[in-house]
């Protein structure tokens, strides 16, 4: 008969190794100005993401790029589709695929390993595109840019969102966030 030390011991090496393998539940809180702090990220054309399969080393560690068409290809299951999905709808389609014939019981998780750049342009001087940095705000996207011209405005910018059509008016302050693929423009003053 085994010993109740041994008996405890196993429940809770098998709680432990559970408990490291889940990929759903609450997120923790995010920063303030990080991207989920202010929206529910969306991926897009341009972002990369790291792709980990539980138990399959072959699937895991690789990091994908989302091309242009909104797609990432993917070993096994080819072209996934996940432009405008958040990583953990993209997580729900990737192990919908893998478990259509390929994987039994997979478990997925994605990271996004490198956002798509943000673009800065008007009176700035050094417009162009950037890489985006977690917690990057208005202002210090202008100080990326090498900061502003002497005829910039610097009360008010416009910006557009990647997956929004027009811009918008925000004021230049250090708290305006900026999000992956946003365009920043930064006008001229009258005088």
């Amino acid at each position: 008969m085994r010993s109740k030390a041994w008996i405890v011991a196993t429940i809770m090496m098998s709680s432990v190794l559970t408990t490291g393998c889940t990929t759903s539940g609450p997120l923790p809180a995010a920063a303030p100005g990080s991207v989920a702090a202010t929206t529910t990220y969306r991926i897009g054309a341009g972002d990369k993401f790291r792709l980990n399969v539980f138990n399959e080393p072959a699937l895991s560690g690789q990091e994908y790029s989302v091309n242009t068409e909104g797609e990432a290809s993917l070993p096994l299951i080819g072209l996934v589709k996940v432009d405008g999905m958040t990583p953990r709808e993209a997580e729900a389609e990737i192990t919908k695929r893998y478990a259509a014939g390929f994987i039994n019981n997979p478990r997925v998780n994605i990271d996004i390993s490198q956002y798509r750049p943000f673009y800065i342009l008007g009176e700035v001087k050094q417009p162009g595109q950037y890489p985006f940095a977690t917690g990057l705000t208005v202002l210090s996207a202008g100080a990326i840019a090498q900061g502003y011209t002497y005829r910039a405005d610097q009360k008010r910018v416009f910006v557009r969102h990647g997956d929004k059509s027009s811009e918008e008016s925000v004021p230049l302050a250090e708290d305006t966030p900026v999000l992956p693929g946003d365009t920043i423009r930064i006008p001229e003053r009258f005088f």
